[in-house]
């Protein structure tokens, strides 16, 4: 079947395609991207190396950053996720500011703005970043080695539903997959659809079935 390949200024991708099911997700899309660094990289190393050379910055202090992004794991996003599921004026918050609402949860996104985007019956948000691997870490923690693969970030705007199938989740045709482009200074979190079963849960109950992989858009949320 064909798909549609629209772009915006967003860097959104919209793909006419139903209810999402999820058959879990092994993720055989990409091992570990050994590859020389990019462009970005280099940079980036340069720029650590040449502020510690000029006593800005010590490699004391990179090392206590990099341990601080270690810290970071998915239940954040997965409290964010479960809040938003249950108390709407939150939700309506987060949906208009990200960076506003999750500061409720003490997490600061830094320079980068934070845009959340819901699932529904009709649309699955999947995220990427097709320069390099631009993530919301200090929600979602550390990026998997697919999200960073080359090969993820070059193929998911052309042929999302491929990918995400092969990452375990089947899209039918009715459903538009819609893939947001991360920036330097923009981040995604996707608001995966409440699953049914689950009313009456509390906050603890649903952030125990939101996954990363939810909140990137590849997986949707599972009841046992």
């Amino acid at each position: 079947m064909s798909e549609d390949h629209d772009h915006d200024h967003s860097h959104d991708h919209d793909h006419a395609h139903d209810h999402a099911h999820d058959h879990g997700t092994p993720h055989p899309l990409a091992p570990e991207d050994n590859s020389p660094p990019g462009r970005y990289e280099l940079m980036i190393m340069a720029i650590r190396d040449l502020m510690i050379e000029k006593n800005l910055i010590t490699a004391e202090q990179v090392r206590k950053g990099f341990e601080t992004l270690d810290s970071w794991q998915p239940a954040r996003g997965a409290q964010i996720v479960a809040r938003a599921w249950t108390d709407p004026a939150y939700k309506a918050r987060l949906l208009a500011d990200g960076n506003e609402a999750i500061a409720d949860f003490g997490i600061n996104m830094g320079g980068a703005k934070l845009t959340v985007v819901e699932n529904t019956e009709s649309v699955q948000n999947v995220i990427v970043c097709t320069l390099c691997s631009c993530y919301p870490r200090a929600v979602l923690g550390l990026p998997p080695d697919w999200y960073r693969s080359k090969a993820y970030r070059a193929r998911v705007v052309v042929e999302p539903r491929a990918v995400v199938k092969e990452l375990g989740l089947e899209i039918p045709d009715d459903v538009a997959i819609r893939v947001h482009d991360s920036l330097a200074d923009l981040r995604y979190l996707v608001i995966p659809r409440r699953p049914a079963g689950t009313e009456g849960w509390n906050e603890a109950q649903l952030a125990a079935i939101v996954t990363r992989d939810c909140m990137v858009g590849v997986a949707n949320p599972q009841v046992a």
